[in-house]
């Protein structure tokens, strides 16, 4: 079965490829489909997150496994497309290089027969041109949240004083 990916920058501008891939490649193979599509390099850390319908992000799948124990994190070549998306979990967040934050939003469009003849991953549809640096995010303080509260209960933060 081939999956027809589209892969959202998150920003305000529409900014999109969409992508033809094997239902039984490697999340690695999506990375690199997804990072030559968008014109990267491919030589940054990056991961998948699976996440929920309204995409609050869940498990890491990562590029490499960087935890100090080894083998805890889930990893890209040994996750494959069909085990973690399907027509009921469509969605997934990929985050490359983490030191810019080039966040995206990945959706299953479509499952299709394999079509004779044609190479896969393929770039279906290009639309928008990535912009040189990453969309500021925004993120929001929880209104609810009392700030005073938590300095009023220091002592309950466990710290020690006398740190230094």
């Amino acid at each position: 079965m081939i999956y027809k990916i589209r892969i959202i920058l998150d920003a305000e501008e529409d900014i999109f490829r969409d992508i033809e891939i094997a239902a039984d490649n490697s999340l690695e193979e999506l990375h690199n489909a997804v990072s030559q599509a968008f014109g990267f390099l491919g030589n940054e850390m990056a991961s998948f997150y699976t996440c929920d319908d309204q995409w609050n992000q869940d498990e890491e799948i990562a590029l490499f496994d960087m935890s100090e124990n080894g083998g805890t994190v889930r990893l890209m070549n040994e996750t494959f497309l069909e085990d973690i998306m399907s027509e009921t979990n469509p969605k997934l967040i990929y985050v490359y290089d983490f030191l810019n934050m080039w966040t995206f939003f990945v959706e299953l469009a479509d499952i299709v027969e394999k079509e004779d003849g044609r190479a896969y991953p393929n770039l279906l549809f290009s639309f928008g041109e990535l912009p040189e640096s990453p969309p500021e995010k925004k993120f929001e303080a929880d209104p609810n949240f009392d700030f005073d509260d938590t300095f009023e209960n220091y002592d309950d933060l466990d710290f020690d004083e006398n740190w230094n």
